[in-house]
């Protein structure tokens, strides 16, 4: 197996193990760019559960998503599997429902959120 491969089968049992998955610059606890940290803020308002992984410093990992997704700048979102792209295509998905739909069915049998957090 090649090492190409053998990251394209780490980032989908990645995917495949978080519902929201946010592919981006830094941690969820320290982003490293404004798009990440913007992505980030938004998907708190939620309240759902999702995870960040750095690619920052990871080019081959970073190459292998954008070759998966076709998408050649972070953040990467994916939910329940599927790719998203970042806030600018979430956004409006969150203006029109679509975006609430697509997560309570991600999270259906879950509860709901208790609360929302708010970063200031």
């Amino acid at each position: 197996m090649s090492d190409t491969d053998a990251l394209r089968q780490q980032v989908e049992k990645e995917i495949a193990e978080h519902k929201v998955l946010v592919y981006g610059k830094g941690t969820k606890a320290q982003p490293r760019c404004g798009f990440t940290l913007e992505t980030i803020e938004f998907f708190n308002r939620f309240g759902y559960p999702f995870e960040v992984v750095d690619v920052l410093e990871d080019m081959p990992k970073r190459e292998v998503l954008a070759h998966m997704t076709d998408w050649p700048t972070l953040p990467k979102v994916f939910i329940n599997g599927k790719f998203y792209g970042d806030t600018d295509i979430l956004a409006p998905m969150e203006a029109n429902g679509e975006l609430k739909a697509i997560l309570s069915e991600a999270f259906a049998g879950e509860p709901e959120p208790a609360a929302v957090i708010k970063l200031h």
